[in-house]
């Protein structure tokens, strides 16, 4: 196929600010998880398929795929009417308090 670019599981973006290794990253609502630590501005490449433990709102308890949403720090599961994207479903249940939480990313 002529038209072919790539895969698109992992994808090169400019960093909205500076990022870690294995931090949510928000580029308009193009969500994936850094690879490498980036300043901002520079070249990251985040993977947009997979299963990985994200930041959560602590105060949230997570059920089994339960729809997860990122608010550009951390994953929730309130979407605030369409202002944060969705970006998978919870692997895992999580409890109220807790830091983190299992995520299976949905492109």
């Amino acid at each position: 196929m002529k038209n072919f670019i790539q895969p698109g599981d992992t994808v090169t973006v400019p960093a909205p600010a500076d990022v870690v290794s294995g931090a949510g990253v928000l580029v308009g609502k193009l969500f994936g998880v850094a690879n490498f630590d980036a300043k901002s501005g520079d070249p990251v490449e985040i993977s947009r398929s997979g299963v990985y433990e994200l930041a959560k709102t602590s105060g949230q308890a997570w059920t089994v795929g339960a729809l997860i949403y990122f608010d550009g720090s951390k994953a929730t599961t309130a979407d605030n009417s369409g202002a944060n994207p969705k970006i998978g479903y919870a692997l895992a249940a999580a409890a109220n308090p807790s830091a983190t939480g299992i995520v299976v990313l949905s492109a």
